[in-house]
């Protein structure tokens, strides 16, 4: 997995078509009855933790958040669905495929990636996958930590209906610590498949930044 360059040009870049998704993403959330919650944290740089994530409903409910608030968003997503023929468009939606059998250099890459850059939010689930995992990965919580910005968390309640941005979190380097914030917070929140949202914290044994 090769993270350098992945500030490549997508939806976001052009203006007329930025505000037609804007209004296609606030036309999807209104069709399913959903709502946006939130607002667009007031700094350049942020890691983004989307969860729960248990369906393959949430990415599209992702984007379509993510067009409504206008935030210009990078999304990290198992390489599978980035072959032919969609590949170039999850790419163009922001997407950037990554080999789960490859993970090391990841949060180094995406750490050079938010210091070379002035504006950044990059968007990682934290379990990794929609299946039910033992415990959240803990990349995201690292990318943060050696880049120096906030997490932001963000969200998808199935139950209530409501997505969006949450409390920005800026990580102390007690991980244990930090992930127990971290899961309070995301305690009440239903995904789509509620059986399969791990509830156990990141942190006892983990190592950086290989996660």
């Amino acid at each position: 997995m090769a993270l350098r360059g992945m500030m490549h040009r997508t939806v976001f870049d052009t203006p007329g078509i930025s505000l037609v998704m804007h209004w296609v993403g606030l036309l999807w959330l209104r069709v399913f009855g959903w709502r946006a919650v939130g607002q667009v944290p007031d700094v350049p740089k942020y890691v983004l933790i989307a969860a729960p994530h248990t369906s393959n409903w949430d990415l599209p409910f992702v984007l379509a958040l993510a067009f409504a608030f206008r935030v210009k968003m990078y999304w990290l997503g198992k390489d599978s669905i980035f072959r032919w023929p969609f590949g170039s468009f999850f790419r163009w939606l922001g997407g950037i495929p990554v080999d789960r059998s490859k993970t090391n250099g990841m949060v180094a890459q995406a750490v050079e990636t938010f210091d070379a850059n002035e504006r950044m939010v990059l968007c990682v689930p934290p379990e990794g996958t929609r299946s039910k995992v033992r415990k959240w990965k803990t990349g995201f919580y690292y990318i943060a930590l050696e880049a120096k910005v906030p997490i932001n968390m963000s969200f998808m309640d199935y139950e209530q209906r409501a997505g969006g941005l949450g409390t920005l979190f800026w990580p102390t380097g007690d991980i244990e610590a930090d992930m127990k914030v971290i899961q309070a917070f995301y305690a009440p929140i239903r995904g789509k498949r509620p059986d399969l949202f791990s509830d156990m914290p990141a942190g006892d044994g983990d190592t950086p930044p290989h996660d």
